[in-house]
């Protein structure tokens, strides 16, 4: 009885061993990586790069008069925004003229004529 099982074992693992074994393709382990790559790409690094482009853009087209907002959430308006320069002079107080000097890039945006308009009010 011993040997039955025995020699049952040892054909067993001689089938198993006899089938060759297939590798799966480095591409295919490799797939999902690259696809997180591709997605991490086109979700998050391609639509914050337009944006900056798109900022770098306001920033450097900023003139006089300009309705202006700061990252500190300060409304003010352009008086000076020399293209050579980091700092723009904004005037944040139309009664007594108050100006303050702010960088180019504290500048989170600008503001069109209707929402100037709204703010005031």
């Amino acid at each position: 009885m011993f040997d039955q099982n025995l020699v049952f074992v040892l054909f067993s693992q001689a089938d198993a061993a006899a089938e060759p074994v297939q590798e799966a393709s480095p591409l295919f382990t490799f797939l999902p990586f690259i696809m997180i790559g591709v997605l991490f790409y086109l979700m998050i690094v391609r639509p914050q790069g337009k944006k900056q482009k798109e900022t770098r853009a306001m920033l450097s087209n900023l003139q006089k008069n300009d309705r202006v907002i700061t990252v500190g959430g300060i409304y003010g308006t352009v008086v000076n925004a020399p293209k050579d320069s980091d700092d723009v002079t904004l005037k944040v107080d139309d009664s007594n003229n108050t100006r303050i000097r702010v960088q180019r890039n504290s500048i989170s945006g600008v503001i069109s004529a209707e929402a100037g308009a709204e703010n005031k009010e």
